[in-house]
């Protein structure tokens, strides 16, 4: 798994949209841009995968902007990495979303390897929500 700059910056978008979930209105993407540093024009672009995707809405206008679609305790990392970047397999030969025969797939002896990869990522990004995220920093800042 590699995770693009657009991957990144979506996680970063998502992160910001939970961080102000409950102010209960659609944040302008200028805000969000400017408090992830994300280049604006990308994060448009990036907004509307994610909305199409479902993980976000939209409401234009002068009060306009973006807020999530679901509470960040029910979106994953795995989930909008997915939606932006694609599977969480190192290689194609073991993705279960995309998943592509190679020549060498009977006796390949890296296999195995590439399979543990896969889940151990897919395992953590799964169990990981933005909640979770927020919940983790507030706790770690509390401590310093």
């Amino acid at each position: 798994m590699k995770l693009s700059s657009k991957g990144e910056y979506a996680t970063r978008a998502i992160l910001e949209l939970s961080r102000r979930f409950e102010e209960h209105k659609p944040i302008p993407v200028e805000v969000i841009a400017e408090a992830q540093s994300i280049p604006p024009r990308f994060l448009e672009q990036i907004l509307l995968l994610l909305r199409r995707a479902g993980f976000v809405r939209s409401k234009r206008g002068p009060q306009g902007g973006y807020h999530l679609a679901r509470p960040p305790s029910d979106i994953s990392v795995a989930e909008i990495t997915r939606a932006i970047d694609g599977p969480l397999a190192p290689v194609a030969c073991v993705s279960q979303l995309e998943h592509e025969e190679c020549e060498l797939s009977a006796t390949c002896e890296l296999r195995w390897l590439w399979q543990d990869v896969r889940d151990a990522v897919s395992t953590m990004l799964e169990e990981v929500s933005f909640q979770d995220i927020l919940d983790r920093h507030r706790k770690q800042v509390e401590r310093a």
